[in-house]
């Protein structure tokens, strides 16, 4: 079944209050997740992970944060199906917990995700530096980038929008018109409402965007871009650390690169830096990208 709400972003916290199961085997909990009404030809991969982040952090006590996550991908789900998440308690101790969360729809196993979970007390701490990039504030819309190229990445026009942007540099499609080519990608983002004073669910939401823009730098590196070339990427896995605390509905900047592509894979590496320059998590995703060129090019 579908969500209903009246905004994309009301629609993403509805799709991250997971229904919990009156009744589980020994050692599991079981949850149900809706997907909103803008969906993907398959589950957005970004909503699935969230979804399990939930899951997992709501069977841990509130004074545990995460420390990490890592999924794995094994087959599309289906947008028209609600989602079932199994989330098995691995490990329960005072400072540190570890969850497996499996997400299957009618029997199958779609992906699953192990989750840590630490409360480590203060320590050594520095920090990569900032790319040096204009405030969002002095920034246009995603909207407004995408004005003009409705036919080129419809997908993108049609997509739900959460997350307000504000890229940094020229989006891959305007790179692709000026025959450019960049080595990375560095985008502000915030939910475009104001969100509960809930951690899980501002962690949730930065789980969901660090699925956008982070394959960009595969394709940009080489000059090509998302609708213009005829361009093949699905994720295979996908980690997060979380450094320190946040807000999500504040900007926070997702600058990413690809180290390297080879074998038809790409990897893509960011790090979330909150306005003060301080790194509040890191993402690598591993994705199969292929690039079918056209006989004029």
């Amino acid at each position: 079944m579908t969500t209903q709400a009246s905004s994309d972003f009301e629609e993403l916290l509805a799709v991250l209050d997971l229904r919990r199961a009156d009744s589980s085997a020994p050692g599991v909990e079981t949850f149900f997740g809706s997907h909103p009404t803008k969906n993907p030809v398959r589950t957005f991969g970004g909503q699935m992970m969230a979804q399990a982040f939930v899951a997992g952090s709501r069977t841990v006590p509130a004074n545990l944060p995460p420390s990490a996550l890592s999924a794995h991908y094994i087959a599309g789900g289906d947008p028209e199906q609600d989602l079932e998440f199994s989330v098995v308690h691995l490990r329960d101790e005072r400072r540190f917990a570890n969850r497996r969360v499996d997400v299957t729809q009618n029997g199958a196993l779609l992906g699953t995700a192990l989750i840590s979970y630490l409360s480590g007390g203060r320590g050594l701490e520095h920090n990569v530096e900032m790319p040096d990039v204009t405030g969002p504030e002095w920034l246009p819309k995603i909207d407004d980038l995408l004005a003009g190229y409705e036919e080129t990445v419809p997908l993108f026009v049609n997509a739900s929008r959460p997350i307000e942007w504000r890229y940094t540099n020229d989006p891959a499609w305007i790179m692709r018109d000026k025959g450019a080519k960049l080595p990375h990608n560095r985008v502000w983002m915030k939910t475009e409402g104001p969100m509960p004073d809930d951690p899980v669910l501002h962690q949730a939401a930065l789980v969901y965007s660090s699925d956008t823009t982070v394959l960009d730098s595969i394709i940009t590196t080489h000059g090509l871009s998302w609708g213009h070339d005829r361009i093949f990427a699905v994720t295979m896995n996908h980690s997060v650390w979380f450094h320190r605390p946040f807000r999500f509905d504040e900007w926070v900047l997702y600058s990413t690169t690809s180290p390297v592509a080879a074998e038809s894979r790409g990897l893509g590496t960011g790090h979330f830096f909150n306005e003060d320059g301080h790194v509040v998590a890191t993402v690598v995703q591993e994705g199969i990208v292929k690039h079918f060129p056209s006989r004029d090019r």
